[in-house]
Parts: structure tokens; sequence; C-alpha cells
């Protein structure tokens, strides 16, 4: 998948999150947790992802809350990671799809928005 692609993605996605924006309890931020293998691999994703949020009128740690975790390429991180986005019940998870399954297999509550690039490279 395309950088533009990818961000076309993301964006999408954000626009849809003022109804869910909405729904939030009065003080609490809607919040997404990002799960990726590494910060600095994903750094320009996560920072086209966080500009393309600006864009829409989304600022982190203002109007949204972005939680990141950070698997360094263990399996079983990414499911501790997961574990830790569905007990602060974020609103969305965004991960690549080798993730997916460690998010999946991490809670029998289903995850009502789960964002996945399949290879966002």
């Amino acid at each position: 998948m395309q950088r533009r692609e990818f961000v076309t993605l993301l964006g999408g996605a954000a626009a849809a999150w003022p109804l869910v924006a909405r729904a939030q309890q009065a003080g609490k931020l809607p919040s997404i947790g990002f799960l990726g293998a590494d910060a600095a691999g994903w750094r320009p994703w996560t920072d086209a992802f966080v500009a393309r949020l600006h864009q829409l009128g989304w600022i982190e740690d203002r109007t949204i809350a972005i939680e990141y975790g950070w698997s360094e390429g263990r399996p079983e991180r990414a499911a501790e990671i997961a574990a830790e986005f569905v007990r602060q019940k974020v609103d969305v998870i965004v991960t690549n799809g080798s993730s997916v399954v460690a998010v999946k297999r991490t809670t029998l509550e289903p995850i009502s928005k789960l964002l996945a690039a399949v290879d966002p490279i």
C-alpha cells in the first residue's frame, strides 16, 4: 500500500471520529491505541497520521489522546500492548496486519474499531 493510500485510509477513519467523540463522557478524550513494531520504523507513519488528524481538527492531548505501543518485533509484546489498550478502553486500535492477530487474541470482548494496514510501505 502506498503512503498516500495509507494516510487517506487513516484520515478517512479519523473523519468518522467526531461521531464517537459526541458519545464520549464529559472530560474523557476520545482515544487511539497505536500498535507498531518500533517507534523509529513507524515514525513517518505516526507523523503523517497525527498531521492528518490535525488537519481534521483533532489535536493530540487536547481533543484526542493517542497511546503508542511498540512491540519491538516480539509477538508476545504485541499481545501485552493490545491487552493494555483493551484495559484502557481506547476507542480505536490502529495497527499493521501482523499485529491484528495479537489484538484479536487478547480479549474475548469485541473490539468495535480495529484499523489495520496490511503493508504501510
